[in-house]
């Protein structure tokens, strides 16, 4: 959900919107929190404390699938990359196959966590991200948050918001990127907060020294805006879509239940948040697949960056360009490698979700199987009757007092 992961956006925002979409639903319908109202007589305490334990519950495992989805994607983050930027490279890896071998050969020689590297980086920059746009948002008063009902004037003070903390944190996307793909056989690793000086270097050298080829921070500014505002609108509108779409099928099924149709469990109330971040997240990335790769090379050109051999995984490659902006490094794409040199490493970012589908599949088992306790011991305990013998009521009826 990006990071840059590209995913982070969409990440980010499903961290405030699973938490404040339930509380909203709960405070919609109140039959989801008053299940026990129509009970003469019965006490509320149980009801509310396993709907109070089913939120809590729900909530950890959607947190940490998406924690986990971070945590063991990076490395395919790292590889799509590291392809992204090498231009010179035999193997455009399109598919997933054609880096297994590299893959392998990576971990043989420079250790298992080599291809963790920058992930601390990836965190700080998301951190940095999330405090300016709540300064901006005070400062400025765009809103944060949106929703269907916001008018065109909010949309619009949103996404500039976007876009102002796009522009903001550019320096430290590029600073952050760096230390994604430069190989840990040529160069030191970089401490914890380096990220936060190379990207306050780049801010102080506004513009490139003229005997650099480092591109000035002004002029990707503009690019990284419009890449990362299109992603950011692809994923929210494929998410809400399908979210929407999803939470009307179970609204449907609340207001008219068939005959022994049950409350909305665990499962049917938090996974289709997780669903719709993913198919948006999806989306997202392979709509602007394309742009990011030509915003990667902007990024580490002059950097002296030296990444790892994606072509054999053995030994590494200097990063030496000469582009002269992000329509020049596009067109030189095109020329020099064709349409196909836009889509390098395309098949890390397939390996990437197809892991994210492996833990969604994985949280899915975990919102079934607690549904199911769940609703077992929601269940009222009967006296079994005799065969032939009426169960014993009060007098009521089937829905009268016991």
């Amino acid at each position: 959900m990006n990071d840059l992961p590209q995913e982070q956006d969409s990440n980010d925002e499903l961290f405030r919107s699973l938490q404040s979409r339930r509380d909203l639903e709960f405070a919609l319908d109140p039959s989801r929190s008053g299940m026990s109202q129509g009970h003469a007589g019965g006490t509320n305490d149980s009801p509310n404390q396993t709907d109070q334990v089913q939120r809590l519950a729900g909530l950890s495992i959607g947190f940490s699938s998406i924690f986990c989805e971070q945590l063991l994607s990076h490395p395919c983050i790292v590889l799509r990359r590291q392809c992204q930027i090498h231009h010179a490279g035999a193997w455009y890896h399109l598919t997933p196959f054609s880096l297994l071998q590299t893959l392998i050969n990576i971990q043989r020689t420079q250790g298992g966590l080599v291809l963790w590297k920058g992930l601390g980086s990836v965190y700080i920059v998301r951190g940095i991200g999330m405090m300016s746009e709540s300064i901006i948002s005070e400062v400025t008063g765009f809103p944060r948050d949106v929703s269907r009902h916001s008018s065109i004037k909010k949309l619009g003070g949103h996404l500039l918001l976007k876009g102002l903390v796009f522009a903001v944190t550019t320096p430290f996307f590029a600073a952050s990127l760096v230390e994604t793909v430069q190989s840990d056989i040529a160069s030191e690793r970089p401490g914890v907060f380096d990220v936060l000086m190379e990207g306050m270097t780049r801010i102080g050298a506004w513009g490139a020294p003229k005997t650099s080829r480092q591109i000035a921070v002004w002029q990707l500014a503009l690019p990284t805006v419009v890449f990362r505002l299109s992603h950011y609108v692809v994923n929210s509108i494929a998410q809400f879509s399908l979210s929407s779409a999803m939470h009307l099928e179970q609204q449907d099924l609340r207001d008219y239940p068939s005959e022994g149709a049950q409350e909305l469990n665990v499962y049917e109330t938090y996974f289709p948040d997780l669903l719709a971040s993913f198919t948006g997240g999806l989306l997202a990335d392979m709509l602007t697949y394309p742009l990011e790769t030509v915003l990667h090379r902007l990024y580490v050109q002059g950097t002296r960056t030296i990444i790892d051999n994606t072509d054999s995984g053995l030994g590494v490659v200097p990063i030496n360009t000469r582009y002269d902006g992000f329509v020049d490094c596009f067109t030189s794409i095109l020329k020099e490698e064709g349409l196909q040199g836009l889509y390098r490493g395309m098949g890390a970012l397939v390996l990437q979700y197809a892991v994210h589908a492996l833990i969604l599949r994985l949280a899915k088992l975990l919102f079934e199987k607690l549904s199911q306790e769940l609703n077992r011991k929601k269940k009222p305990k009967t006296k079994n009757s005799l065969p032939g013998q009426a169960p014993q009521h009060g007098g009521f009826g089937e829905g009268g007092f016991h």
